[in-house]
């Protein structure tokens, strides 16, 4: 993949046409561009069909987490709306990832059609070893916790993962070539680290086993957007 091509551009905005503006700005750059829950809760589908009219990709992330049957439906839905990928959370267990799985391949095949990538979030990179003990009483280290996720993720049939650039090149080394790598939380030495713990370099990043990168505010809230994104791809390029 050319350096631009691995980068989803977020969408972390809340206003339809701010991010239609920020879609505009960058089409010529950017293939493929996140919608997360705090866009999709105040646009809903409409925003997804724009950036579709605009000829680029969709990356649905609103993490479901439900009972199978729920995050079936709410598969088939996302799957109807054409959507390049969206992820479920693996933390909702084996059974629930594979009936998205299935029901997926059964649209798949009903209507001729390819199936989006379903990938599982493993562990949010707001989070550390501390708050994974603390909060949620889960004993094992982070490492031992997201190699578990990411390895039902894959049994349930999955096309990969979002995970933290410091997993990335664990769960390669224990998945089957092709596992895709989303990876969040990628911070530029020369910006802010906000509300991430777990991040990591561009170049590092990808040296670490990573597929896409997902990047917002490291570009989009810089005072030039386009030389950000510029030095990100240098970077990309370098690795």
């Amino acid at each position: 993949m050319k350096p631009r091509e691995r980068i989803i551009l977020a969408l972390d905005v809340s206003d339809y046409n701010e991010a239609v503006n920020i879609v505009t700005d960058f089409k010529e750059q950017i293939e493929i561009f996140k919608v997360g829950s705090e866009l999709f809760t105040s646009a809903g589908p409409k925003i997804i069909e724009t950036i579709h009219a605009m000829g680029k990709k969709v990356f649905l992330d609103l993490k479901f987490h439900d009972i199978p049957s729920t995050v079936a439906r709410s598969s088939l839905a996302a799957a109807k709306l054409g959507v390049f990928m969206f992820n479920v959370h693996a933390m909702g267990g084996y059974e629930m990832m594979h009936t998205a799985f299935q029901t997926l391949s059964e649209f798949a095949l009903d209507t001729n059609s390819v199936r989006p990538k379903l990938i599982a979030v493993t562990i949010l990179t707001s989070m550390d070893q501390t708050s994974l003990k603390n909060d949620l009483n889960i004993q094992p280290g982070m490492s031992a916790q997201v190699k578990h996720l990411a390895a039902m993720a894959e049994k349930a049939g999955l096309d990969g993962v979002v995970a933290s650039a410091e997993d990335a090149e664990m769960v390669r080394a224990n998945s089957d070539k092709g596992f895709l790598i989303v990876t969040p939380g990628i911070r530029p030495s020369w910006v802010d680290t906000d509300d991430q713990k777990r991040i990591r370099t561009p170049k590092k990043a990808l040296q670490m086993g990573a597929d896409y990168l997902v990047i917002g505010r490291a570009i989009t809230s810089q005072s030039s957007p386009s030389e950000a994104l510029k030095r990100i791809e240098s970077e990309i390029a370098d690795a």
